[in-house]
């Protein structure tokens, strides 16, 4: 099938990346032609575990090419995805321009019937508008050519993404139209094998599951640090809390550790954007003001641990950071807790030596050069000179450390831990002094 994907950011390029992967002629657009030319000589903007190979073999073997020509790839798709951004406008909603940019587009250079693919994360409401602006400016251009708008939400996790395309556990497809959900089913058939994971349903109800999926996921990982806030003041641990009501099928494990907050393109986006469409229907959806506001305060948990700890004052010490995008398996850093912490540190005259195993660049890309931050070339590395240690994100490598080595490097035996990766009295053992979330305030050194 001739597919055409407007938008080669995260959910635009692995999803044309998949597509051209089983078979479908796949053409990506972008207005950026530094993006497009670098792709085309095998270089990818963001890092996703497989991603690369993906990309470079289907390119190689002509299933999906990048362009900035517009006309071309409506020209060329049958099925057109939107997977542009939605930034956060002013007031928390989403911003609308590209999309419905991109819906005007399609409307000026389409000449026969096209299926209009909603893939970005969109307020209830968009395909009406979508609908609405291809609607308009075929009228004045004189056009009747038919079309179709679909949304297609996605349920990508960054660092899965993806396995989580090549294999999701549901397709949603929010349509009216027959013959649209007959051509999808086509597109989406070799995903769809092992049992039927197609859930066809009206466009609004569509709209609307991807918000509610990404929020009831941030509204389980907020609940949790509530929870280890009072574990905290009750002395109880989080984590046999953790493990005593993940036991329970009926909540189970996923999504339910505490940390320093949760970050990325989407869960602070999507509830913020959810929050004040609600707003927009007279509703005041209090659980998900609530969900922003513990994971707003969350994010400044390690600053206030670290202050309590120096009686408020950490001018003039130094930090190594471990762990800067927001997640593990990323180079994002989209809301990340590390860029909270950092930030209150130099406010406070502290200074930072950070290690990430792929974000480094990213975040020279965000904070330049600057006295107070030194980004290290491995772990041990950024512990050299540093008074205590900070951990930010549970990356794989920062599991199974050197604690005697960690010990002797730092000028204080002090870690803050802010995604809980290691066990208090094991940390007593090697006499470090050790702060987690929601395991006791802290846990000192014999």
């Amino acid at each position: 099938m001739k597919v055409t994907v407007f938008g080669i950011g995260y959910v635009g390029l692995v999803q044309a990346a998949v597509m051209a992967e089983v078979g479908h002629d796949v053409v990506c657009i972008d207005v950026d032609q530094a993006k497009v030319d670098k792709l085309k000589q095998g270089h990818i903007p963001i890092f996703e575990p497989g991603l690369t190979p993906l990309v470079t073999s289907n390119y190689e073997a002509g299933r999906v090419d990048f362009t900035t020509d517009a006309a071309r790839g409506i020209e060329h798709g049958e099925v057109i995805f939107i997977a542009v951004g939605t930034p956060p406008d002013e007031d928390g909603s989403a911003d609308l321009k590209y999309v419905l940019a991109v819906a005007e587009t399609i409307a000026t250079h389409m000449n026969k019937h096209k299926i209009i693919i909603n893939k970005s994360t969109v307020p209830v409401g968009t395909a009406d508008r979508v609908k609405a602006k291809v609607s308009e400016t075929l009228a004045k251009l004189g056009k009747t050519q038919t079309f179709d708008v679909v949304s297609n939400p996605e349920f990508l996790k960054e660092g899965a993404a993806v396995n989580d395309c090549m294999r999701p556990d549901r397709i949603i497809l929010g349509t009216d139209s027959a013959k649209a959900e007959k051509k999808l089913r086509e597109l989406y058939s070799p995903f769809n094998r092992n049992h039927d994971k197609i859930i066809v349903m009206d466009i609004r109800s569509a709209e609307l599951t991807k918000y509610a999926a990404n929020c009831m996921l941030a509204t389980k990982i907020s609940f949790m640090n509530e929870m280890a806030n009072l574990a905290e003041r009750f002395g109880a641990d989080i984590e046999n809390v953790r493990r005593g009501i993940g036991s329970d099928p009926r909540i189970g494990y996923q999504f339910i550790y505490p940390g320093c907050g949760y970050g990325g393109s989407c869960f602070p986006k999507d509830v913020q954007a959810l929050v004040r469409s609600a707003q927009g229907v007279g509703y005041t959806a209090q659980v998900l003001e609530a969900v922003e506001a513990v994971n707003y305060a969350q994010k400044e948990k390690l600053f206030e641990y670290i202050l309590r700890h120096f009686g408020g004052d950490v001018s003039g010490k130094t930090v190594a950071l471990w762990g800067l995008s927001f997640k593990p398996n990323t180079d994002d850093m989209r809301e990340a807790s590390s860029r909270v912490l950092m930030e209150r540190l130099w406010a406070a005259g502290a200074k930072v030596k950070a290690y990430d195993p792929e974000a480094m660049e990213e975040t020279q890309r965000i904070y330049g050069n600057r006295s107070e931050l030194s980004l290290m070339g491995t772990k041990e590395a950024a512990l050299e000179g540093a008074d205590f240690l900070v951990i930010c994100t549970e990356w794989q490598s920062f599991r199974a450390p050197d604690f005697d080595l960690i010990k002797s490097k730092l000028s204080l035996p002090l870690i803050f831990d802010g995604r809980n990766l290691f066990e208090p009295q094991m940390m007593m053992e090697h006499g470090l002094h050790y702060y987690a979330i929601g395991r006791g305030l802290s846990v000192k050194e014999h």
